[in-house]
This record gives C-alpha cells, sequence and structure tokens, in this order.
C-alpha cells in the first residue's frame, strides 16, 4: 500500500494559471484518513511552498529547491547546503550573462543583486521566492546557501543557461527545471536523493511511493519510487522515465492518477 505521494509544482499540480486542481481539498482529506502522506517537491522555496497551503502546514511533508531542503511542521528534517566556496565560483563564471536572473537561494531568503531589481524579475521571482531580498552585492548575505537559480525570461533556458554550466555537470548537479529556469545545487541534491532520505527516516520502501513531475527536475524523483506518473504535457525524457502517463496539469492530471491508485487498491 502507497503511503507516501510526492508531487511537483509548476505544469505538475499547479493548472497553468497557478491554481490547485479541483477535488485538491477532498482528495487530500481522503489520502489524511488513509494514512497517506502528501508531499511537494518543487525547485520553490520552502516560504513559498507554504503560501500555497497554508491550511497543510503541519501536515505536508515539503520537498523545497528541488529537495535541497525538507521541513516538516515547520522544522528541518535536513538540507543539502552548497559551499561557499562553490557559490563564489558559480557566480564569479556566470557574472558575464546577459539579460539572466540570477538567484542566490538560502534557507531564510532568497537573493537578488539590486540591479536586477526590476518589475519583471520581481514578478517571476515571487512566484517561487515568496521571501526575497535585493543585495548591493552577495558578500551582503549572511545565510546558508542551497541553492544558485537562473531565470531567463525569453523560455530559451536550456540554450542560454543550462549549455554554459558545463564545467559543472560532473561536480554539481545542474537541472533544467523549466523552459525558463535552471538550479545548480550540490551534487548530492535533488529531489530523488531527497526522496531517498524521507524513504529512510519514516522507513518507507519505493513499492509504497508514488511521484508525479512534468521536467528534468523530477527525473531522478520518479526513479526513486514504484508508482512513477509523467504528465501529459511532460518532457519528452520525463515520459520515457515513468512508468505510467496521467493527463495534464490543466486537468488535473494529478487528481486522476491518484484515482487511479485507488481504485488499483494501492490506498
Amino acid at each position: 500500500m502507497i503511503k507516501i505521494i510526492f508531487s511537483d509544482m509548476d505544469g505538475t499540480l499547479l493548472t497553468s494559471e497557478g491554481n490547485l486542481p479541483e477535488g485538491f481539498d477532498e482528495m487530500i482529506s481522503l489520502l489524511k484518513s488513509r494514512g497517506v502522506i502528501f508531499s511537494p517537491a518543487s525547485g520553490r522555496q520552502y516560504y513559498s511552498l507554504l503560501e500555497s497551503f497554508p491550511k497543510y502546514a503541519d501536515d505536508f511533508l515539503f520537498l523545497s529547491d528541488n529537495g535541497t531542503l525538507v521541513m516538516h511542521g515547520g522544522k528541518e528534517i535536513f538540507s543539502s547546503p552548497l559551499p561557499m566556496s562553490v557559490v563564489e565560483k558559480v557566480l564569479k563564471v556566470t557574472s558575464s550573462f546577459k539579460n539572466i536572473l540570477r538567484v542566490w537561494c538560502g534557507k531564510k531568503d532568497a537573493y537578488i543583486l539590486a540591479e536586477q531589481n526590476t518589475p519583471e524579475y520581481l514578478k517571476e521571482l515571487k512566484k517561487y521566492y515568496t521571501r526575497n531580498v535585493a543585495v548591493k552585492n552577495w558578500e551582503e548575505i549572511n545565510d546558508t546557501p542551497i541553492k544558485i537559480a537562473f531565470f531567463d525570461s525569453t523560455g530559451h533556458a536550456e540554450e542560454n543557461i543550462y549549455k554554459h554550466l558545463a564545467e559543472f555537470y560532473d561536480t554539481q548537479q545542474v537541472v533544467l527545471s523549466s523552459d525558463y529556469w535552471v538550479d545548480l545545487s550540490a551534487p548530492d541534491a535533488s529531489k530523488g536523493a531527497a526522496v531517498k532520505k524521507v524513504q529512510q527516516s519514516l522507513n518507507i520502501k519505493p513499492e509504497e511511493c508514488a511521484a508525479f513531475g512534468d521536467f528534468m527536475n523530477d527525473y531522478e524523483m520518479l526513479q526513486a519510487v514504484e508508482y512513477s506518473f509523467a504528465m501529459s504535457n511532460a518532457y519528452h525524457e520525463i515520459k520515457k522515465v515513468a512508468k505510467f502517463e496521467t493527463l495534464g496539469n490543466d486537468e488535473g492530471g494529478v487528481i486522476v492518477g491518484i484515482k487511479k491508485l485507488i481504485d488499483e487498491g494501492l490506498i
């Protein structure tokens, strides 16, 4: 029987307008009555996830910042910080990036340079990083780094960001989170690694887990569970690794997939 369900947010659980699918609260109530934990697993900041699920703050297990920070009941379960030496090197290498927003992601806040504190960037930033601060320089920051994120407003993140971080592929976790975002974190940090740590901590087996995703930052997470679902709108590589496919995020695909598991007697 399934004991925990992990779900990506953008492009997976949420609609294109950023709303939760119809019937979400009723489904969560049913899962809770059957002892199943629901876990949002996202590239979003922890505080952004809390804002999305205010009434479930104490119930959900939150895998935030692509699994680099896992929280439950307001307490840190574990985290995967980036060494400051790596942060400094990444920021130096990417200092020449043009028209790319760089986000220094910490446990307390997300930080951007004041020179990039524009209405366009702030609108996008607030979707994923509710708590954010503009600083004059990176040296002002007093926080624990868990991720460096990059945003390309043109929607060509793979070409304009990901391919230019090749020197970090072998030493850090570099993932294409969407057509717009690329995330760089510690080599042992990913949604999949976080799922495995949760499994060990709660003594839950992969065959007692399900997961839903749509983009490459979900790849390892789908591999870490027995019941893996790709959305119909998912990136082609995600459809290859997932065992099942469900409807798209605008069609309530996560709810549909969970109902499938219920109908098969797995929940």
